[in-house]
């Protein structure tokens, strides 16, 4: 019986009559883990089997139906040992991908990485860092914000090599999807939706504040003091800037818009770096003081500090989009995305770091304990040196600010468009018609607006909103890394994961406590419908 095991396994096709060659179609590998270069699905998954037996149509000749199910290999693949063979076998897509605008296409690099992570990871909050070292101080400011950045750039790594498994062939392309394979979905939608929903859609309602406040003091640099033409009012201007998001936003899905990423990142380190630049050369103001401010209590200097740490998380975001982005490229076994997306990654904070530390320390050395806590040094900036300044250095200031909101609208709004055209096709099994897209776009745009106006003091929460969303950035990922990876137990790798989660957690807790409590003692003003 062993010898006719061993026979077969060896035996071989008997050899076919020459014919004449018929051209390979060809394909590149990568594209057979992308479910969307159309928007009809090309790898259906039938149900009869889970979704492991996968039918390539490949081929347009039609066969006749059989009663055996059977995989049709293209004759481009070899019959043993192939891994695009194994890539086509263990990888389990999504039909529904190839309709959802962060899956749509997955023809990015590198260079769209980069311009993507740029462009969600540097922002407005960025300039709100020194506010953090009036209460911390110039050394424990500095340790705080340098294991911050260490400690997220680890996540992100994380969350890069998460993205895929080579042991069950899945992508996760969005961090919900990561979330519900390590929680579960109870679970998941507790721990991780409220975070992820503020992450996109809070952050778009702040984009909206920020830019619409900016537009209106652009107006006024370009204008000139003795200006009397009448302008807009605060609502009118967030409508202004809302409505060229919402334009802006009709892009189809995220590979579209590595463009709007590109002049989103050059506008965000322009004026990062004018801002601290001018900042320095104007030197410290007279009487600079950088002693820590004191509360008068106790318990409150604590939360003080806590609220402070809050501020510097807030300072980096991002992370609930890097699966996202990831998702935009082409991966197979012999060229996995992780390697294209992590050196996009590095490239993408070693300029983050490049804004974030000058901002902080010179920022801190410029104006000391009177940096404004509520705009941080774009306050400082038009505050203390709009007499001494020129008038084009802070008008470019205003304009980098403008498009970076804009810009930045469009990459933290895709996983809502993303989420709203999947509840379509989930009920409906068909693509989102172009109309229906395009309207969910303006309704979004156009909510978040409704909000901005609604609560115009939302950056006033900076400590607590950091706090609600720190788990995201620096608690999660280890947690997941631990349920995906199954470590070995009490390895190095395994220990610092969980010092790490459980840490992130507990800071969590205990920052969402401090920013409530600052915000109870200090007072907010609270101004619904009153945009400033």
């Amino acid at each position: 019986m062993g010898e006719a095991v061993e026979e077969i396994s060896v035996s071989t096709t008997p050899p076919r009559p020459a014919v004449t060659p018929v051209p390979p179609i060809a394909a590149p590998p990568a594209q057979y883990h992308s479910p969307s270069l159309t928007r009809v699905p090309l790898l259906p998954t039938t149900a009869e089997d889970g979704g492991d037996h996968v039918e390539t149509a490949i081929t347009t000749s039609k066969t006749p139906k059989s009663l055996t199910p059977k995989i049709r290999t293209p004759r481009f693949i070899t019959p043993i040992g192939s891994p695009l063979r194994r890539a086509l076998h263990l990888t389990k897509l999504d039909p529904q991908d190839a309709w959802l605008p962060i899956t749509e296409s997955r023809n990015g690099n590198a260079y769209y990485a980069a311009f993507h992570t740029l462009c969600s990871g540097i922002g407005i909050q960025a300039l709100i860092l020194p506010v953090a070292f009036t209460i911390l101080g110039w050394t424990w400011g500095l340790i705080c914000l340098s294991l911050a950045f260490i400690w997220q750039l680890y996540t992100l790594y994380l969350l890069v090599q998460l993205h895929e498994s080579p042991e069950t062939g899945i992508r996760y392309c969005r961090y919900l999807q990561l979330a519900d394979a390590t929680f579960g979905n109870k679970l998941s939608k507790f721990l991780a939706l409220f975070p992820i929903l503020y992450l996109s859609g809070g952050t778009c309602v702040a984009l909206i504040i920020i830019g619409g406040s900016t537009s209106k003091m652009f107006f006024q640099i370009i204008c000139g003091e003795t200006c009397t033409t009448k302008t807009l009012t605060p609502v009118e201007w967030y409508l202004v800037f809302t409505s060229a998001a919402v334009i802006l936003s009709q892009l189809p899905n995220l590979n579209s818009i590595a463009g709007v990423s590109l002049i989103g990142s050059i506008t965000a380190v322009g004026y990062c770096t004018l801002i601290w630049v001018v900042s320095v050369a104007k030197g410290p103001l007279p009487d600079v003081s950088y002693n820590p401010l004191k509360a008068k209590t106790e318990i409150g200097q604590f939360f003080d500090v806590l609220n402070a740490l809050g501020m510097i998380a807030f300072a980096f975001r991002g992370h609930n989009l890097i699966l996202e982005i990831q998702s935009t490229m082409p991966s197979s076994e012999k060229h996995p995305s992780r390697v294209p997306m992590w050196r996009g990654v590095k490239f993408a904070y070693f300029v983050v770091a490049m804004c974030l530390f000058p901002l902080a320390i010179g920022g801190y050395w410029a104006y000391g304990q009177k940096i404004p806590e509520q705009g941080g040094m774009l306050t400082a900036l038009y505050a203390f040196h709009s007499r001494d300044t020129s008038q084009f250095i802070l008008g470019l200031t205003s304009l980098f600010v403008i498009i970076n909101a804009v810009s930045s609208f469009q990459i933290y709004g895709m996983p809502m468009f993303d989420d709203m055209e999947s509840k379509y096709t989930t009920r409906m099994k068909k693509p989102c018609p172009w109309w229906l897209r395009h309207l969910f776009r303006v309704m979004f745009g156009y909510g978040c607006f409704f909000v901005a106006v609604a609560i115009p003091f939302l950056g006033s929460l900076a400590g607590l909103i950091g706090g609600i969303a720190l788990p995201v950035t620096l608690a999660y990922p280890c947690f997941m890394w631990l349920k995906i990876k199954k470590p070995k137990m009490y390895s190095p790798i395994w220990l610092l994961n969980w010092a790490l989660g459980l840490l992130g957690m507990a800071l969590s807790v205990i920052l969402i406590a401090a920013g409530v409590y600052v915000v109870l003692e200090t007072g907010i003003h609270a101004q619904f419908f009153k945009p400033q």
